[in-house]
């Protein structure tokens, strides 16, 4: 059976491809024909058809029905068969129908890009511009040429249903479709002759597969043939024999490694020599946090850490030391081999230093970037400062206002980051309590919209939020989340070339509520997107800067949100400009339901 299904779709699937690949072609043939024809016939400015039409354009008495007449004239050139195609002259500006070689009722209900592409350049006054911008998906073909003289302005619309080309391929269809059926039968011949043959001998391996599998390694199956089939028996045969062997040795190693890391209070984690797992202690499991089951290998679990071969070569009693992140702590690995590589394997023991480290990366992330971010303004108030002393009375009144302006706006930055950096150490140690209350999570993002208008207003910007028909009430704490909200779409107005688009959008799933911010600004790039969260990470520290910003502002709004238990991260997004995504729960931290 499995073998006719086979076939029957490879007979499938090659008339499949065969017949769209023929369809396609014949679509593009005809479409590249008719554009080819229509580049014939109207050709560039100096094309004397075209002349001829802008001339009966500017007759004074009927310049449509002389453009028309134009166009009948040369309906042969054109191919027009008052069938499948068609001309039409239409109003420059409205596209509206004044005269063809059909009904009105023949042109699409929607005008279609190349006809706005027409009326665009009539508009423009751009006599050079032709709409012929080819869809293999349409339904019909087009060609829309702007016609402008003596102060009047037409468009001619050459119009093909592609009638043509459906007929064609319906016959292709039906031809494929025949080809397909006689195949079919031909393929549920050969298949039940094939099975015939190869039935017998896999029912034979699958009966020995199923006693291997039930444990019973006594009795090889008998090789009666030198084909695939008789090399395929005698590989089982091998491979039965080599799994008896390794399953009595694995066995007799777990039971050694079971007795000896059974009470160990230190994570303890062992490997076969080809990296399977052989042991995993109870405290390995806590500090690894995970399901640690057979199915864990070395290389998934501490691969990225210290290469499995490098470990089976070392020489007792040497050792490897390493350190792997796992969800935020720190383990210290020590690796050794035990045996030989053949017949042994690795044996890691874990070490939780995630408090140290901590302590020891906080300080000095703290120190560097403070060093860092207070670095510059020190310089420039000291430099503008130094430059007032020095200059004394001989600097001019307004020069000394600009320097003394320049010291306060640096004085004002120094203070915003160590306003923030005294809120993300609250944050971090767990001093900054959430004040949580039950409050309308549409109410909270209204509010933010409708404090950044005015300045989005300011830089020419369009701010739109659309409330959703409803949202739930959450839990959480208002102001930290506003504080959130504020950033992300005080972000996307300070970061929105002037005249942008700022969309914000919200809604609600099961047991969660989500608010988008999207911009058509100047984006973040692809190397960047991973580190946007990073305390003092700018995409463009000179922007940035002139901006007045920290460089601490998202990571403040992870951590308020994380702390909520929520999400925050950048969305997939179409074109330039960035979409930003909060997610919260509906309930709260630990979906705690207040009374109201």
């Amino acid at each position: 059976m499995k073998l006719t299904l086979i076939l029957l779709l490879l007979i499938t699937s090659l008339m499949a491809v065969v017949g769209a690949f023929l369809t396609v072609s014949v679509s593009s043939f005809f479409i590249n024909s008719f554009y080819q024809q229509m580049s014939n016939v109207f050709g560039g400015e100096n094309n004397s058809f075209v002349f001829d039409l802008r001339g009966a354009a500017a007759d004074p008495e009927d310049p449509a029905g002389r453009v028309a007449e134009i166009l009948e004239a040369r309906a042969g050139s054109l191919g027009v068969d008052y069938r499948t195609r068609n001309y039409f002259v239409l109003d420059g500006e409205t596209g509206a129908y004044i005269s063809s070689s059909a009904n009105e009722s023949a042109l699409p209900r929607e005008q279609s890009a190349n006809l706005l592409a027409a009326r665009n350049a009539v508009i423009r006054g751009d006599e050079t511009a032709v709409g012929d911008e080819s869809d293999i998906t349409a339904d019909f073909m087009d060609v829309a040429v702007p016609v402008m003289g003596g102060g009047n302005a037409f468009i001619v619309y050459i119009l093909d249903s592609k009638d043509t080309v459906s007929g064609l391929n319906s016959q292709l269809f039906l031809l494929i479709m025949q080809a397909l059926v006689i195949g079919l039968l031909i393929s549920v011949l050969l298949s039940f002759l094939l099975s015939k043959t190869m039935v017998g001998p896999i029912e034979k391996l699958t009966a020995g597969a199923e006693r291997v599998a039930a444990g019973n390694f006594d009795g090889e199956l008998l090789v009666e043939s030198t084909d695939e089939i008789g090399v395929l028996t005698g590989t089982f045969n091998e491979m039965a024999d080599i799994l008896q062997s390794t399953l009595a040795a694995v066995e007799n190693e777990r039971n050694k490694l079971d007795t000896l890391f059974l009470h160990m209070t230190d994570g303890v984690v062992a490997f076969d020599h080809r990296g399977c797992l052989i042991h995993c202690n109870p405290a390995a499991n806590a500090m690894l946090r995970q399901p640690v089951d057979g199915s864990c290998t070395y290389d998934r679990l501490f691969g990225p850490a210290y290469p499995f071969q490098e470990v089976l070569t070392l020489q007792k009693p040497d050792h490897a030391e390493s350190e792997l992140l796992v969800d935020g702590s720190t383990l210290e690995l020590y690796l050794a081999p035990f045996s030989g590589q053949d017949s042994g394997g690795v044996l890691v023991v874990l070490h939780d230093v995630t408090e140290q480290h901590r302590n020891e990366e906080r300080r000095k992330e703290f120190v560097a970037n403070v060093s860092h971010e207070l670095r510059t303004p020190l310089t420039n108030v000291r430099s503008y400062a130094e430059t007032l002393r020095e200059a004394g009375h001989d600097i001019p009144l307004d020069t000394a206002n600009s320097f003394l302006d320049i010291i306060i706006n640096e004085t004002d930055r120094m203070t915003h980051i160590v306003q923030d950096l005294l809120t993300l150490s609250r944050l971090d140690a767990g001093d900054a309590e959430l004040v949580l209350s039950r409050f309308p999570f549409e109410d909270a993002i209204e509010s933010v919209v409708r404090a950044n208008a005015l300045n989005a207003k300011q830089r020419g910007h369009e701010l739109t939020y659309v409330p959703p028909e409803s949202l739930p009430l959450i839990v959480g704490d208002r102001s930290r989340l506003e504080q959130v909200m504020m950033n992300i779409i005080g972000n996307s107005v300070k970061y929105t070339p002037d005249g942008g688009h700022i969309r914000v959008t919200a809604g609600s799933t099961e047991g969660m509520v989500w608010m988008e911010v999207c911009d058509d600004g100047i984006g973040i790039p692809e190397k960047d997107r991973a580190h946007i969260f990073d305390r003092f990470y700018r995409v463009d520290k000179a922007r940035s800067r002139e901006s007045g910003g920290t460089g601490l502002g998202l990571s403040i709004a992870l951590e308020i949100v994380q702390r909520h238990q929520g999400q925050l991260a950048l969305a997939p997004h179409q074109g330039p400009g960035t979409t930003v995504r909060l997610e919260l729960p509906v309930g709260g931290p630990d979906a705690k339901i207040l009374s109201d």
